[in-house]
C-alpha cells in the first residue's frame, strides 16, 4: 500500500511504535484547528452553533468512523469518553434483557470496561452479576442466563484478537445483546459491524485513528434498534427537542438519542480533518501492511534480542495491530528505548508494547527500532536508575 508519511507532523529522528495509545498529529488538523478557532469561534461567535454547522458534527463525523467499522450512515454518533459510552450501551443492553442478570467479560478486557460495569451493577441493586472469565473461555461462557456479553475485540496488552463474527453468533443463539469495544480496532484492522449484527459498538479516536489526546468517543447502535434502546444518561442533546427546555425527556429519534452533553468542537475539528487521512485507503491492504511490520519485528526482536518473550499471539490472524513482548525489567527497558526515539508504552506487569500502522512506518522503521532495542538489552542500558523510577502515564 501506499504510505502516508507526509500527512503526519513526526518529530526527526523518532521511531514511533505508539500509535495504540496515541495517534501521531496530522498535519491538516493544525490548520484547521487553528482556522475554526479564528473564522468560526472568533469571527462568529455563538453563531458557529448554526452557521459552522457545530451542532450537526457529532453526526457528521459519526458517519466518517462509521465508513471505517463498517457501519450503515445514521448509526454511529460522536461525544464523550469512551466509559461514558460503554455505561450508555451496558445500560442499554440490561433494559432490553430484564429477566436476565448477568454481564459477561472477560479478564483480557480493558479495565475501565468493567468498572463501568462493576458500578452500574451498584446502581442497580437488582441481584445482577459481572462475570468474567479468560479470554479462551469467552465461547463457553455464553448461555441463555447472559444478558450481555461486553468484550474489546482487540486485547490491549497483548494484541489477541477475538472473533467477533464468531462470538456475536453465539451471543445471539443464547439470546444475549453483544457489545464491542473497538478501541484497538478502528482505524486498525477491516471491522463490519452491519455484517456481524451486533447491537452496541463503542470506541476511542485517539489511537489509530489520530483524533489527537482526549479525541472524542463513538457509539454505534444497528439500525433496527436505534428507535427503541433507553439511553441511560438522558442528557439533554439526545432530547428530542433540546431548544424546547422541557421538563420531561423525551429521546430524539435514532442515534441521535445517545448524545449526552455539549460535543467538544474543538476536538471534533481535529478529528475530522484527522479523518482525511482514510481517503482512499483499503482496509484489507492496510491490515496486510500491518501484519507485514508485525511480523518482521517478530522475526528480528526473536532473532536478535533472546532476553524478550513474545507475549502476543504467534498467529497473526489472532492479533491486532500491536506486538507485546515481556520482560521482566519491561517499564525501564521502554523508557531507555524512548530516550533514543523508539517511542512505544509499558503495560503492567511485564508488557513492552509496540503499535504497528503502516501509515507512517515501513520496514526500515522496524529494522531501525530492532537495533536499538538489541542495543538497549545486550548493553543493560535499562539498568540505569534514570529509566527505572515510574512516571504518572506508562
Amino acid at each position: 500500500m501506499v504510505l502516508r508519511k507526509e500527512f503526519f507532523d513526526l518529530p526527526d529522528g523518532v521511531i514511533y511504535l505508539d500509535g495504540n495509545s496515541l495517534g501521531p498529529l496530522p498535519k491538516a488538523a493544525q490548520g484547521r484547528v487553528a482556522a475554526m478557532m479564528q473564522d468560526e469561534w472568533g469571527a462568529q461567535l455563538i453563531k458557529g452553533w448554526n452557521s459552522a454547522g457545530w451542532m450537526a458534527q457529532p453526526s457528521r463525523v459519526g458517519d466518517l468512523v462509521g465508513g471505517l467499522i463498517g457501519a450503515p450512515a445514521g448509526t454511529v454518533v460522536m461525544g464523550d469518553t469512551l466509559s461514558i459510552k460503554v455505561y450508555q450501551a451496558l445500560a442499554a443492553a440490561l433494559k432490553m434483557r430484564p429477566k436476565r442478570k448477568i454481564i459477561l467479560s472477560d479478564s483480557g478486557n480493558f479495565p475501565t470496561d468493567l468498572y463501568m460495569a462493576q458500578g452500574l451493577i451498584q446502581m442497580l441493586e437488582g441481584g445482577y452479576e459481572l462475570r468474567v472469565v479468560e479470554p479462551e473461555a469467552v465461547a463457553e461462557a455464553i448461555d441463555d442466563s447472559i444478558a450481555a456479553v461486553l468484550l474489546t475485540q482487540v486485547d490491549y496488552r497483548t494484541g489477541r484478537l477475538h472473533d467477533m463474527p464468531m462470538i456475536t453468533e453465539l451471543a445471539h443463539s443464547a439470546g444475549a445483546v453483544m457489545i464491542w469495544d473497538l478501541a484497538h480496532s478502528a482505524g486498525a484492522l477491516p471491522v463490519d459491524l452491519g455484517g456481524c449484527a451486533c447491537e452496541f459498538a463503542v470506541g476511542c479516536t485517539y489511537k489509530y485513528l489520530n483524533g489527537g489526546p482526549g479525541a472524542p468517543a463513538f457509539i454505534y447502535v444497528r439500525k433496527d434498534l436505534a428507535d427503541h434502546v433507553e439511553p441511560a444518561l438522558a442528557g439533554w442533546l439526545g432530547h428530542d427537542a433540546p431548544f424546547a427546555f422541557d421538563l420531561d425527556y423525551r429521546p430524539a429519534p435514532g442515534i441521535e438519542r445517545m448524545r449526552v452533553g455539549t460535543p467538544p468542537v474543538i476536538q471534533l475539528t481535529a478529528l475530522e480533518a484527522a479523518l482525511e487521512v482514510w481517503h482512499d485507503i483499503d482496509m484489507q491492504a492496510l491490515r496486510a501492511a500491518s501484519i507485514d511490520l508485525q511480523e518482521l519485528f517478530i522475526r528480528e526482536v526473536e532473532a536478535r534480542v533472546p532476553q524478550l518473550t513474545l507475549a502476543s499471539p504467534r498467529d497473526s490472524a489472532r492479533r491486532g495491530s500491536q506486538v507485546s513482548f515481556a520482560f521482566e525489567h519491561g517499564y525501564a527497558a521502554m523508557q531507555a528505548l524512548i530516550s533514543r526515539g523508539v517511542i512505544g508504552d509499558f503495560r503492567a506487569p511485564d508488557i513492552m508494547r509496540f503499535g504497528f500502522t503502516p501509515l507512517y512506518l515501513d520496514d526500515a522503521d522496524v529494522v531501525a527500532a530492532v537495533d536499538h532495542i538489541e542495543a538497549v538489552m545486550t548493553g543493560r542500558l535499562w539498568d540505569d536508575p534514570a529509566f527505572t523510577t515510574r512516571q504518572r502515564v506508562t
